[in-house]
């Protein structure tokens, strides 16, 4: 694996293959290194909580790609917001499996033709997060929080008045969601990838609440002021999140015998304890990432979405599995929406499927050429 396993943003369950190695594929994409990014920090002033809470300054570090383009109205035509997952970063989509599919010339985000918005949500990567300092006295944000902050950090920060589309894997897919709920004039289009848009419960909501309670039951934990991160519970952590994110058909193939799997396990583990070791991981970052999703729950307003939406799973996919029946019953609500699920088999990477843009393309673009205007 390439040391960016090592860190935070790749260890759980937004990278591109959790559970199994990257590995060689005839027809893969061509590395996506030397693409033309900007970064920089947006800080919003005295954001207010949903919890009551105030930070006086909260930072926002983005990543972008192209240029915004506008109307002879000043309307921005060509901008992308695309959102990552729990623990990711924007930079976890300029990997090749899917910038390399999509952002290159003649492809469907042609960076001469679109304008990429990639943001470090609350609490991930460079924005503000509990280990910056305040540790477990860092505000108790949630997902509305964190789409309010990426609408002041596009709408204010880089002054994009307008989305051509909105999409996100898992935690993003949930953010994309309410997007297309609290703002349903700000984009063409919507494409969630790999969640449910209903509030997070049974087996979903048991292995996170088991993710978390393991962390603070940790006598290291020490009410999250900690010295030295509570290995124990983070080990906890990290098992569950290597099952949530595996893909069985996949990992059968390739850990055919109980050595093999064994050998994969420990390697997995053996990495990621270095990671934590070395700083990369905190035990804070990680539980409030978890703890954010509390308060998510499109369900009783997804009617007020205007957009057109592509929503898709993939059947092997062990955080939203294809027969709970959820979105197949709750996409007939959306005005304008279809839901699209993808066969499992031993190329499909398990939840981790959202970020292989190979077997979703030919539904963005389906999703473009239904939204143009």
């Amino acid at each position: 694996m390439r040391s960016t396993v090592l860190c935070l943003a790749a260890l759980i369950l937004e990278t591109i293959a959790l559970a199994t190695p990257i590995r060689a594929q005839q027809g893969a994409p061509a590395p996506s290194a030397g693409l033309p990014t900007r970064e920089g920090d947006y800080v919003i002033r005295n954001f207010h909580f949903r919890s009551g809470e105030t930070l006086p300054e909260l930072r926002m570090h983005y990543t972008t790609l192209g240029k915004p383009e506008r109307d002879a109205n000043g309307r921005t035509t060509n901008a992308v917001l695309i959102l990552h997952g729990t623990t990711g970063t924007g930079h976890q989509f300029l990997a090749p499996q899917f910038a390399g599919v999509l952002f290159g010339p003649g492809q469907l985000l042609d960076l001469s033709r679109y304008y990429i918005i990639l943001p470090d949500n609350i609490g991930h990567g460079k924005s503000s997060k509990p280990s910056d300092g305040m540790h477990v006295h860092f505000p108790q944000y949630g997902y509305a929080d964190m789409v309010a902050a990426q609408h002041d950090l596009i709408m204010d920060g880089l002054g994009v008045n307008h989305v051509r589309l909105v999409m996100g894997t898992s935690m993003g897919c949930m953010h994309s969601w309410m997007w297309g709920e609290a703002y349903p004039d700000a984009m063409d289009a919507l494409l969630p990838l790999a969640c449910l848009p209903v509030q997070i419960a049974g087996r979903n909501r048991v292995w996170r609440k088991m993710l978390m309670d393991a962390i603070r039951a940790d006598p290291a934990w020490k009410g999250g002021d900690y010295t030295t991160e509570p290995l124990d519970g983070l080990r906890t952590a990290l098992d569950l999140m290597l099952i949530a994110g595996s893909a069985p058909v996949a990992m059968q193939k390739i850990y055919p015998t109980r050595d093999t799997a064994d050998d994969f396990l420990d390697g997995y583990m053996a990495a990621r304890l270095k990671a934590i070791q070395g700083g990369t991981v905190d035990a804070n970052d990680l539980w409030y990432a978890f703890n954010a999703s509390r308060d998510y729950d499109p369900s009783p307003d997804l009617e007020k979405i205007k957009a057109p939406v592509m929503f898709i799973n993939s059947a092997d996919d062990f955080i939203n599995p294809p027969e709970l029946g959820i979105a197949q019953r709750e996409i007939q609500r959306v005005k304008h929406g279809k839901f699209v699920l993808i066969p499992a088999s031993d190329q499909t990477h398990g939840h981790g499927t959202h970020t292989w843009a190979a077997f979703w393309q030919q539904y963005l673009k389906e999703l473009l050429e239904q939204s143009r205007r």
